[in-house]
């Protein structure tokens, strides 16, 4: 692997970036950039961020970066990391340092100058890469050959690394779904087995953070296999201790023959059951946004129609649920038939079945009833329960119609129905 980052990278040449690391860099001090844009370079990956380190302290940081036109926010400054903000882009910048002290949460740091001791507090090899201005890497803990070999390796003892931060046990699951092959790391591997209890310490927003980067990952389905087999995933996720994960790798093949986008929450439904008490208490535990609660409670709620269900009768269950918790439902079903029919030909006709169904769902737009209650009470019928009622047995007819009966002739219905109460 070359040991340069490619020169003319668009990120690399960006002025503001230069002219930031030329700030930091003057009068004996250094600044290189580090972690995953590095990392993702050399991979030829996409790169989000950029995060620099820098030998200044996090006040003359700030000091220079203003000076040369920059606005800054102390944004983790007690743990040395300002945020320079060039335009609309956001660099974190933070000064070298050493933990000090740490109770597997958080760490008091020391901020230093020295190199080899700041890349050997980072959590990775393949993270804790470096690279100059002029697109120079400098490796210091062996990243770039476990770059090259796809190996996910705690720097130092894997024991030390975890116990300094618990949530490294899921980073090191999340990493291994993005960038790692074959095995994971053996003594990584057993570290995160031995020390799982402490992923009891963490804030659920955090573990929840990791959990969805890990289930975002192109295919984590063996991550999720080391995780389950090491007791990391029923640590985190309770639910899946009884479910288990078989469907995850039907899912991924599924999803890379049909072209699927990778969904969080689509491969969370697939490792839990659809069962609205259980995905309360995970919501809860894990702080779910209101959002991705109501996409799991839609998956739950919503019916699992027969692979052979006609597009009429299809049309009319589809009105009635969660149109994202039925599509879930579908592709969940569809993942599974297609996983069975390897070894049965009756699931191939069930997913094709599916797929059919799915398609019919993808291109449906729910059609809006005609009526109101308004309508009802124009007629001279008295709000209230009777005459929601009658509002709902009017919608059953429209709906048992194929949604064909016409505004004029559910108004006449209700005409009869008030003209028989007076």
């Amino acid at each position: 692997m070359d040991k340069r980052l490619i020169s003319d990278s668009q990120w690399l040449s960006d002025e503001r970036l230069q002219a930031l690391l030329a700030a930091l860099s003057a009068d004996g001090e250094k600044a290189r950039i580090v972690g995953g844009a590095v990392r993702n370079t050399l991979l030829g990956q996409a790169v989000s961020d950029v995060d620099i380190a820098t030998t200044t302290t996090p006040r003359e940081t700030m000091r220079r970066a203003r000076k040369a036109g920059f606005r800054t926010a102390p944004t983790g400054i007690d743990h040395g990391t300002i945020t320079v903000i060039a335009d609309h882009r956001a660099y974190e910048v933070t000064t070298l340092r050493a933990d000090v002290e740490t109770d597997g949460r958080r760490a008091s740091v020391t901020f230093g100058r020295d190199w080899q001791r700041d890349a050997e507090r980072r959590d990775f090899t393949i993270n804790a890469l470096y690279a100059e201005a002029d697109g120079t890497v400098v490796d210091l803990v062996g990243g770039i050959a476990d770059l090259e070999s796809r190996t996910l390796r705690f720097i130092g003892e894997a024991d030390t690394r975890i116990r300094e931060d618990y949530l490294r046990i899921l980073r090191f699951f999340r990493f291994f779904a993005w960038y790692g092959a074959g095995r994971p790391d053996a003594d990584g591997l057993k570290a995160c087995a031995r020390l799982k209890d402490g992923l009891g310490q963490l804030s659920a927003e955090r573990v929840w953070a990791e959990l969805k980067k890990l289930l975002s990952a192109a295919d984590p389905s063996r991550a999720l296999l080391w995780m389950r087999q090491t007791g990391v995933l029923t640590k985190s996720v309770p639910e899946t201790e009884k479910w288990g994960i078989d469907l995850i790798g039907p899912l991924m093949e599924t999803e890379r023959a049909l072209g699927w986008a990778p969904d969080p929450l689509l491969r969370l439904a697939a490792i839990i059951p659809p069962q609205k008490e259980r995905i309360e208490t995970l919501a809860q535990r894990l702080k779910l946004s209101r959002a991705e609660r109501l996409f799991l409670d839609g998956w739950a709620e919503a019916p699992l129609p027969s692979a052979s269900l006609d597009e009429e009768r299809f049309r009319k269950l589809a009105y009635r649920a969660d149109v994202k918790g039925l599509s879930t439902r579908l592709k969940l079903a569809l993942a599974g038939a297609r996983g069975r029919a390897v070894t049965d030909d009756t699931a191939l006709a069930e997913a094709a079945g599916f797929a059919r169904l799915l398609k019919l769902l993808d291109g449906w737009e729910k059609p809006s009833f005609p009526l109101s209650g308004n309508d009802l009470t124009k007629l001279g019928l008295e709000p209230g329960k009777e005459l929601g009622a009658l509002l709902a047995t009017l919608e059953d007819a429209w709906v048992e119609s194929g949604f064909a009966l016409k505004r004029d002739a559910l108004l006449a219905r209700a005409a009869n129905v008030a003209g028989d109460r007076d």
